[in-house]
């Protein structure tokens, strides 16, 4: 009963930072986090702490799924190769400065203690990098770069870190078994996530049945994450190849209503998680540093601050190179769109760290010299990341001029694709006017086809677009009218509640889908 108290007054407390995070416009990230440490110091209150195989099982898997869910296949694939520049470069780069820099702090640390530090501080998180940027309006090429990073990066570093205490352990690891061992937890990960998505391609067509389906869907994200953890390979990597081929199919494996259903359900459990993850970071402060009284307050600080700085200096000391070299040594571009310097400032600055960090930084052994304060370091680099970075990212993508133009009415491209899907329609209802059946019925209709064909011609052609936004205010404002006659009709006569659900949940998806493309036309 404790649990599940505890569970529903953090939820609470959540729901109460979401509102405060939307009005003072911070990230909803940075809000959590330091409402977590405030709570963390009110006397009398329960220890909540945050056990690291718990945190990874439980949040992570349907966090990166949900993500996963959410990329473009065409876009990241495009952006593959600056996405592993980050998500194996920028790691084993920045694990390498971390390392030296806590090596010159403490030189009583052995290298593989750093490394693992390192390891654990290195890959901007998932669920940071989602909860900052879906507020900002960032080109979308940036956008797909920083995702798909942070998708990716977990798995590179978590390897980095198993290799690290393997040596700690040992004593030593030769080089050629550490890449070795690299190479096959990634692969082995890569192996499982296809594995399960095989199977749940084949499975998820015959279940039939949304809540069915969309169940399946989670015990997707954990199948691949404890099976390739279980096989001792990357979860992280499985998890998100699994995600990432199942969301391909999405639309021949579940059914338009399951699709729909689910993306709700997916949006509330993703908002949940997160929002938990995060204030749960915040009230291991307490507890951290109850552990930490033989270290001066005067060397806490400089390690904090060394640790915080050589994270950002270090990221952005691996992004520049690339945005610069091509333009200095025109044969590396390749042929290749050269990155603009102001948008890999931007990828730079976006390092926020997140629960990954912290979780691995509490899964180090009893016996890792300095344990409580590295556990303290990678604390305090989450916390600068998120506070730091994540409020002065938007302010940066404006200085720099790199916030995404609004968009003023429907673009060609999406005009040019519900002009296809149009005039399909309108060929359909065309195809059946000499039918003795519906031949009737089709000249009725053929005239509403024909306009919308008409109209979605224009604006793909560039035309103007009032009669579009017209007609979409008229039917929004028929929609209202009608639901407000069906309401009226349920007061009147004795009608089941089951039907006015259905009835209502219609009006609801066709009010939703106006509202969209009002949005869209300007």
């Amino acid at each position: 009963m404790a649990l599940l108290e505890i569970t529903l007054a953090l939820l609470a407390v959540c729901l109460g930072f979401a509102i405060l995070a939307r009005r003072t416009r911070l990230p909803y990230a940075v809000v959590l986090i330091l409402g977590g440490m405030a709570l963390a110091f009110i006397p009398g209150l329960p220890r909540v702490t945050l056990d690291p195989t718990v945190a990874l099982a439980a949040f992570l898997p349907p966090l990166l799924q949900a993500s996963a869910w959410r990329t473009d296949w065409q876009e990241f694939r495009a952006s593959l190769r600056p996405i592993l520049l980050l998500a194996v470069g920028a790691v084993l780069f920045t694990a390498l400065c971390v390392a030296v820099v806590a090596r010159l702090l403490l030189p009583d640390l052995p290298w593989a203690a750093a490394i693992a530090l390192g390891a654990v501080v290195a890959p901007p998180d998932a669920v940071a990098a989602a909860s900052v940027l879906q507020r900002l309006p960032l080109p979308a090429r940036i956008v797909t770069v920083l995702e798909g990073e942070s998708l990716v990066n977990d798995a590179s570093s978590l390897v980095l870190f198993r290799l690290a205490v393997g040596a700690l352990a040992a004593g030593s690891v030769a080089p050629g078994f550490a890449a070795l061992t690299f190479l096959g937890v990634a692969i082995g990960g890569l192996a499982v996530g296809f594995a399960i998505a095989w199977l749940a391609a084949r499975i998820l067509p015959r279940l039939g049945d949304t809540s069915l389906e969309i169940v399946f869907t989670f015990l997707v994200a954990y199948g691949a994450f404890l099976a390739a953890e279980r096989m001792h390979v990357s979860g992280v990597t499985a998890v998100v190849t699994a995600g990432i081929l199942v969301a391909q199919r999405q639309r021949s494996l579940l059914t338009p209503r399951t699709r729909v259903e689910a993306l709700s359900t997916w949006n509330f459990v993703e908002f949940t998680l997160t929002s938990l993850v995060f204030i749960l970071v915040g009230l291991q402060l307490n507890g951290i540093l109850e552990r930490l009284g033989e270290y001066p307050a005067s060397f806490l600080a400089l390690a904090a601050a060394a640790l915080s700085t050589t994270l950002v200096i270090s990221r952005l000391a691996w992004v520049m190179p690339f945005a610069w070299l091509p333009r200095l040594i025109p044969a590396l571009a390749r042929g290749e769109t050269l990155p603009e310097p102001r948008h890999a400032a931007i990828i730079g600055w976006a390092g926020m760290r997140g629960v990954v960090s912290l979780a691995t930084a509490l899964a180090l052994p009893l016996e890792v010299p300095h344990r409580d304060l590295l556990i303290f370091l990678a604390f305090i680099a989450i916390l600068a990341t998120l506070v730091v970075q994540g409020t002065t990212l938007e302010w940066l993508i404006i200085r720099l001029g790199v916030a995404r133009p609004q968009r003023r009415g429907m673009n060609t491209t999406e005009a040019t694709a519900r002009r296809l899907m149009a005039q399909a329609a309108l060929a359909e209802v065309e195809g059946r006017l000499d039918s003795p059946l519906d031949g009737a019925i089709a000249r009725d209709m053929v005239g509403e086809f024909r306009d919308v064909t008409r109209v979605f011609t224009g604006v793909a052609t560039g035309g103007p677009q009032a009669e579009l936004r017209a007609r979409l205010q008229i039917r929004l404002a028929a929609l209202r009218a009608a639901r407000d006659r069906l309401l009226l009709h349920r007061e009147e006569d004795s009608m089941s509640d089951a039907m006015l659900t259905s009835l209502l949940a219609e009006t609801d998806h066709e009010e939703l889908r106006l509202v969209q493309q009002i949005g869209q036309a300007g």
